[in-house]
């Protein structure tokens, strides 16, 4: 599970920490938080439902946080894990399910997003860091045809931030959105990326997200953070994610650092999601696809696709890239030696899970002023 510190507004006021389950999170709200849940209600049963694509019935796949649309299928990943066989990139198809998996050549810290290029390049951000410990994050490459992905570490210049959202721009850049409440940084690297370099990050700017009032498990504090991010099939459009709404914005000359910062969002509510952090394009671009981790009850995850109106087809995209034509189906590869390099960084980084959620006790007067702190972890893993 990963934490998330929000700030907002100016200033904050010290606030008393309690653990909770998301459920009794919600149900903490003050009558006016209450109330706006209801009238979020209201409004959604003015939208179309989202449909139901598929269901995700791999008991490996039990912490999704990231997916990209490819060819006819899916691809995903898990977050953090302590379990080999969930730490892969799997492949599935167009009824959920697993056709291959790939390992990585080391072992990564906490995989939670994914996003394509323009040449069908797999990018999964290593980017999770739910105790800001860490001293690099990382992007793993995968190229079409190529066997194993490429590791890249990155180091943000102002210290340790917790991010949940990766882009990649026409030109193969990597952006990074932190998970930071209310206004979230975004960064880019300073060089091009090497194997065998940190390559230091710099800071293109902020993105602060609208307020709205679409219901969510984790009441206001769910709509305040980016847990998720993809670009569109034709590179027009970008959209980030909180665990109640996705945003789109328009991206004109390719400048998605431009968009982020200074573009109006289209709002697209994605209510009630049991913990929703991934999200990307259909293929077609003409809809937008998220999965929620698999709940606490153990229902197993449902990809759920948002039509977007009014929307024409991108070009069909290639399909996924495949580690060579006569691969089998699923990669068992061993988990590496851990006296590799990457492995021995990442074992150094890794940090004990967190068995709880906080909330903080918060009041909604002081909210609506903005001098507010508090941290809301994301709910236990189901082991």
């Amino acid at each position: 599970m990963r934490a998330f510190s929000m700030l907002l507004a100016a200033g904050f006021l010290s606030a008393p920490v309690i653990a909770a389950q998301p459920a009794a999170a919600a149900r903490a709200a003050s009558p006016v938080d209450r109330s706006l849940l209801q009238l979020d209600r209201a409004q959604m049963s003015e939208r179309a439902a989202a449909a139901t694509v598929c269901t995700i019935r791999d008991e490996r796949l039990d912490e999704l946080s990231g997916m990209v649309a490819a060819g006819t299928g899916y691809v995903v990943v898990n977050d953090g894990s302590d379990f080999a066989a969930r730490r892969k990139i799997f492949f599935l198809d167009a009824r959920c399910k697993v056709t291959r998996t790939l390992s990585y050549p080391s072992r990564p810290r906490d995989t939670e997003d994914m996003a394509r290029g323009a040449d069908g390049t797999l990018w999964i951000g290593d980017i999770g860091d739910n105790s800001g410990s860490r001293d690099t994050i990382a992007v793993w490459k995968l190229a079409p045809g190529a066997k194993r992905p490429v590791l890249h570490r990155m180091a943000y210049p102002d210290g340790a931030h917790d991010a949940e959202a990766l882009l990649v721009t026409a030109d193969g850049t990597p952006i990074v959105v932190t998970k930071d409440g209310g206004t979230a940084g975004i960064y880019r690297p300073k060089s091009a990326l090497t194997r065998d370099s940190t390559t230091p990050l710099e800071k293109a700017g902020e993105v602060t997200l609208p307020m709205t009032t679409t219901s969510n498990p984790f009441s206001f504090l769910g709509r305040a953070v980016i847990t998720g991010a993809a670009t569109s099939p034709d590179g027009r459009h970008v959209v980030l994610r909180t665990y109640a709404d996705a945003f789109e914005f328009d991206v004109t000359d390719n400048d998605v650092i431009g968009a982020l910062t200074s573009g109006k969002p289209r709002q697209i509510p994605l209510p009630d999601e049991p913990q929703g952090e991934s999200v990307t394009y259909s293929a077609d671009g003409r809809s937008l696809l998220t999965v929620s981790e698999r709940s606490d009850a153990g229902t197993d995850p449902v990809i759920q696709r948002y039509p977007l109106p009014d929307r024409p087809a991108a070009s069909t995209p290639a399909a996924p890239p495949s580690p060579s034509s006569s691969a089998p189906p699923t990669d068992d590869a061993a988990t590496p030696d851990a006296t590799a390099p990457d492995a021995r960084a990442a074992a150094a980084e890794d940090g004990p899970p967190v068995a709880y959620i906080t909330a903080v006790a918060i009041g909604v007067a002081a909210m609506a002023v903005g001098g507010v702190g508090l941290v809301l972890a994301r709910r236990a893993r189901r082991r």
